[in-house]
């Protein structure tokens, strides 16, 4: 994958991505049968507890992909040469410290955004809005095809132009669905199914090109690591508090000041897009 033109990275990089909306809607869709077939009671006693337990069948099933995965062949060609790193973190640390904060906030608003368009956006719909739990499932599946058609789209752009281009694109577009979240979401299931379909597009530009984006961030002596240490840290300050803050900002300052939330978790990606150093993966991605 290292050695093949750009454009093929960044499509290749597009198809495990689509596994994000495909997990939710068997995740979402599943609770959402629970839903319907048993009463709240049952629900909350022991209903919610089957979606986890089949979960176990997954683990096990991702188990035994990962290790049968071979090394690419950068990092095969690596080995045959030189050893690898005794501590890839600190070589990370010590010299690509630039990249790696840059991928970090790169990779925060595709967090942000699916976080407060699933998580946030279902609790505040079934407590502040007044939806059944079912009813919001229902618009939140619906609006999931968008997201895979945000993401498949915007492999198809990166494949011709270039991931950080792409990336730098939904960023912005963030923003602009960040400033619209209050309205929306106050406009009735029209509006509130225009809001997550449109959120959730726009997520497929910022999270479509990241498995093609990250890795092209570090050499193949650090790229597994690197691409690693950005996506997870790029989680935890995209996602990790953001369904708290935002309740927390629509209890006292009201729905729009989470859309501005977002926007201005849309605003650190960008920053971080622009701040890449020159040469690195706008030059590896066909920039």
């Amino acid at each position: 994958m290292e050695n093949a033109p750009p454009g093929w990275r960044a499509r290749y990089g597009m198809f495990p991505q689509l596994g994000a909306p495909v997990g939710f809607i068997a995740a979402n869709g599943l609770f959402l049968a629970l839903g319907l077939w048993l009463d709240d009671g049952d629900f909350i006693n022991w209903g919610w507890r089957l979606p986890f337990a089949g979960s176990i069948l997954l683990v096990a099933v991702g188990l035994w992909v990962r290790l049968n995965i071979l090394e690419t062949p950068a990092f095969a060609a690596m080995m045959a040469h030189e050893k690898p790193p005794a501590v890839p973190l600190a070589e990370l640390i010590r010299h690509h410290w630039r990249e790696t904060i840059c991928g970090v906030a790169a990779a925060v608003t595709c967090f942000a955004i699916f976080y407060i368009s699933t998580a946030f956006a279902l609790g505040y719909g079934t407590t502040a809005l007044g939806y059944t739990r079912e009813a919001f499932l229902q618009l939140q599946l619906g609006a999931i095809v968008f997201m895979a058609a945000g993401i498949i789209t915007a492999g198809w752009w990166a494949d011709r132009t270039s991931p950080p281009r792409v990336l730098m694109f939904g960023s912005l577009a963030t923003v602009a669905v960040g400033a619209a979240m209050g309205p929306l979401m106050q406009a009735g299931p029209a509006g509130v199914f225009g809001f997550l379909a449109i959120s959730l597009f726009v997520m497929g530009f910022v999270y479509g090109p990241l498995g093609a984006f990250l890795p092209g961030l570090f050499p193949a002596r650090v790229r597994y690591t690197g691409a690693s240490v950005t996506f997870n840290l790029g989680g935890i300050i995209g996602g990790g508090l953001t369904p708290v803050i935002g309740q927390a900002l629509a209890s006292t300052q009201g729905i729009g000041a989470v859309g501005w939330y977002l926007a201005g978790a849309a605003l650190v990606s960008a920053a971080g897009l622009a701040l890449l150093p020159k040469g690195d993966a706008a030059s590896s991605l066909g920039a």
